[in-house]
């Protein structure tokens, strides 16, 4: 029914799209409320207006998707991932807006259970950092120390870069294979996950 109503042609469009629109803008409301706990005070404050924005980007999303309901759900289920999707990116970006993304020294030290780590766990731990310098591009040595160890979302730093996600995850991916490959070389192979 929804699928037919949001056709550009059908008598009911303008409804459909408004109803959508509404459905929509309260799924993203009630994600970010959920959040809201671990939201910093600034993307509080804006939170009604960045709720608005996922809605509007969601409902294009889902009318722009419209072929691809295959009707395994029900379709404001189906429709209610592109609103959850949005708001939970927004969130994430606002919160790093006005963060300078920069890896310093004490990144290392930070990491959890690195203080307490074993001699095997050390030394790997120093074949990654001696691999970070040695086997990845600057590139991969930036993205891969700002996604993982300074927790930088990769939404975020994709947006900082003027990348997408996806030239951001095969990145990290990449870097992890080299680094990977550079600590079994060593004779570590048997210390990684």
């Amino acid at each position: 029914m929804w699928v037919q109503r949001l056709d550009a042609g059908h008598p009911d469009h303008d409804r459909a799209v408004a109803g959508l629109h509404g459905l929509l803008l309260g799924g993203a409301r009630k994600e970010a409320h959920r959040r809201l706990g671990s939201l910093p005070d600034a993307v509080r404050a804006d939170l009604d207006d960045l709720c608005l924005q996922a809605a509007n980007d969601a409902l294009q999303a889902v009318v722009g998707k419209l072929d691809d309901f295959r009707g395994d759900s029900r379709f404001t289920t189906w429709a209610y991932k592109f609103a959850i999707f949005e708001i939970s990116t927004r969130l994430r970006r606002h919160a790093w807006r006005g963060q300078r993304v920069e890896l310093d020294d004490d990144a290392w030290d930070r990491l959890p259970g690195v203080r307490d780590a074993g001699a095997e766990q050390r030394a790997v731990l120093g074949l990654v950092r001696q691999g970070m310098d040695e086997v990845l591009s600057d590139r991969q040595r930036l993205v891969f120390s700002t996604v993982v160890l300074e927790e930088v979302p990769i939404d975020v730093l994709a947006e900082r870069l003027s990348s997408n996600r996806g030239a951001i995850y095969k990145t990290v991916h990449d870097a992890r294979r080299k680094l990977r490959a550079h600590v079994e070389a060593a004779g570590y192979a048997e210390y990684l996950p």
